[in-house]
């Protein structure tokens, strides 16, 4: 019996172990700029300073160097690439995700996304990304060159021991590497809390008694504050005394706290309910944190404060029914349009399963149609994006010194119609094929030779 069970395991084993080969991509990574580039004759969409027709824009050493308008003389070695009018964008920006962190949601072995434990501000999940995901190429194909990737909780919660409250660190990270530190363009944009609710939940599915859920709610809050708490003694006493033991989880709370060496980094709260948003944006005003909501289904609601705070949200997708009974129909699909017109600051996630993601073009054009301006749309996955993950310095516009992160179209990057030809991630232009396009080529040759399509051999 040991022996069946045995041999029952290794099988397991074996067949997760070829669920994660087979998953593994097979595109080289580009290497680096060798030579400047031009690209000419395109229609420039800067977003930090509009549109710009008939545009050049000149980059070497993986940065921009001149942006400009009409003919330009290039000489030397420089490689000239010709658009022929299409649209040049800079790459676009996902800044939220699991991508790199889950493969296959339904093979747990390909999924490593998340700690077990209320506490683990010290993992990074750039440290868990696997750099050689079929996912990757996957969204970069849509023309997605940067993304942040987020851990998350782990297992259901229960009033002894909470799960996932501070799961961990949110890493930034480009779309194209050989290794994880490859991919790295932050490794630390800041911490992860997962935000109790303030209510509990009083749905006929709900089957935890009221009493219960407070308890659980209070004690999920209090094991924050207490961590907070610790990280802040933690700072003082290492202050007074530098030998004073490491301690790696306060370690990863200190950068978040005000009045430090360095920038502030960003609390990244989950929080969509208003109750629970203002309840967070209150907790972290009142500690000094620089705090951005994710998730923000109610945050045009409670705008005001959000403003006043100058909390930024990451609104996790479009794709949500109503939330109460007398809600408008379209509700989730204007958020985006009412926190613009709020003036509150943020971007947009696709809100997709890491299989998917490669829709964040198409689902911020949707919000399009339900009143949001398309520059605000384009802004949405570019430099609002990069600005609220802390690397607008460097990427999410078309501008001199920043870095060359580029796509070239077919037409209007957020219509679904549109094709990404180029791109071009700090100056290296990167392969898009994918093993769905390989996919495509294959049956197609299929298909040629049965003489469905045209082209085969008679």
């Amino acid at each position: 019996m040991v022996g069946w069970i045995r041999n029952v395991g290794a099988a397991a084993a074996v067949l997760c172990l070829g669920a994660v080969a087979s998953a593994q991509d097979l595109l080289p990574a580009a290497g680096p700029q060798r030579m400047p580039v031009a690209i000419v004759n395109a229609t420039v969409h800067t977003v930090s300073d509009g549109v710009l027709e008939n545009a050049y824009v000149f980059f070497e050493h993986g940065r921009i160097v001149e942006v400009g308008v009409g003919d330009r003389m290039f000489i030397g070695t420089t490689r000239i690439i010709d658009a022929e009018g299409a649209s040049l964008y800079p790459g676009l920006i996902l800044p939220h995700t699991q991508l790199g962190l889950q493969e296959i949601s339904a093979v747990r072995a390909t999924r490593d996304d998340a700690e077990i434990g209320p506490v683990t501000p010290e993992v990074r999940a750039i440290t868990a990304i696997n750099p050689d995901t079929t996912l990757i190429p996957v969204a970069r194909t849509n023309g997605i060159l940067i993304s942040c990737v987020f851990p998350r909780a782990a297992l259901r919660d229960t009033v002894e021991a909470p799960t996932g409250l501070i799961p961990g660190q949110a890493s930034v990270i480009r779309m194209d590497g050989w290794t994880n530190e490859d991919l790295m363009i932050a490794g630390s944009a800041g911490l992860v809390v997962n935000w109790p609710r303030t209510r509990p939940v009083r749905a006929w599915w709900m089957e935890t008694p009221e009493a219960e859920q407070l308890e659980r709610m209070a004690r999920a809050r209090a094991i924050i504050e207490e961590t907070f708490d610790a990280a802040s003694s933690y700072r003082a006493i290492r202050a007074a005394d530098p030998n004073a033991p490491v301690d790696l989880a306060l370690e990863a709370v200190v950068p978040c706290l005000p009045g430090g060496e360095g920038a502030q980094r960003p609390v990244f709260i989950h929080a969509n309910d208003r109750d629970d948003i203002t309840s967070a944006v209150a907790w972290a005003a009142g500690r000094g944190l620089k705090a951005v909501i994710v998730g923000g289904r109610d945050a045009p609601e409670v705008a005001s404060v959000l403003v006043e705070h100058d909390v930024a949200v990451i609104v996790d997708g479009l794709h949500r029914f109503p939330r109460r009974a007398d809600s408008a129909y379209d509700e989730a699909f204007t958020v985006p349009a009412r926190l613009e017109a709020s003036g509150v600051r943020w971007c947009f996630a696709g809100g997709e399963e890491p299989a998917h993601e490669r829709s964040l073009p198409f689902n911020a054009g949707r919000a399009v149609a339900f009143g949001l301006s398309q520059g605000a749309a384009l802004r949405s996955i570019t430099l609002s994006a990069a600005e609220i993950l802390g690397i607008g310095e460097t990427y999410g516009s078309i501008e001199p010194g920043k870095s060359a992160t580029l796509i070239l179209t077919t037409g209007n990057v957020l219509e679904a119609t549109t094709t990404v030809t180029r791109a071009f991630i700090d100056g290296r232009e990167i392969d898009l094929r994918n093993k769905q396009t390989e996919l495509i080529e294959k049956y197609r040759e299929k298909y040629r030779q049965l003489g469905i399509i045209p082209g085969g051999e008679e």
